[in-house]
């Protein structure tokens, strides 16, 4: 059996539930739990600042300006929560190195972000006032996996070579 896997069920076997929320870890099944909690707040961020941004910044225009200036937003508050709780002790001495890294890999999502919406605008838009929401859902998804395994393997790994 995996041993991040192993490490999670004895946790849970042992009632240690503690361990899921707090101390460093370098398991990607904790992590990535903890960047579900982490996704959900900047998603909160993003999604919120999204729709005010549409609805009354935009005049119900713009989704992919609403969705580049929120996914900013979003990607701030993921950053700092991520650095603070999910990938602790595993960043680099240089803070403007690792947010440049950190947002360089944000600036893949992105372009991820934008173009997932001005695809659901293009084919939805005549169809469905709904598009800018379900671009965002699923430009969401997309955009989460993309960085917590980027930011993990790439920016975050104990183990990569200096």
């Amino acid at each position: 059996m995996n041993s991040a896997l192993s490490e999670v069920l004895d946790i849970c076997k042992k009632g240690q539930f503690g361990k899921l929320f707090s101390g460093e870890t370098n398991n990607t099944l904790i992590q990535f739990f903890r960047y579900c909690f982490v996704g959900v707040i900047a998603t909160v961020v993003d999604w919120g600042a999204s729709y005010l941004l549409f609805r009354f910044v935009f005049g119900g225009k713009y989704a992919v300006a609403a969705n580049v200036i929120s996914f900013v937003l979003g990607l701030i508050v993921n950053y700092v929560l991520s650095t603070l709780w999910v990938f602790t002790g595993a960043g680099s001495e240089n803070r403007l190195k690792e947010f440049l890294g950190f947002a360089a890999i944000g600036l893949v999502g992105l372009l991820l972000t934008a173009g997932i919406t001005k695809l659901f605008e293009l084919w939805l838009a005549d169809r469905t006032s709904a598009y800018q929401i379900l671009g965002k859902i699923v430009s969401t998804a997309a955009a989460f996996l993309w960085n917590f395994f980027a930011r993990k393997y790439l920016l975050f790994n104990k183990n990569k070579e200096a």
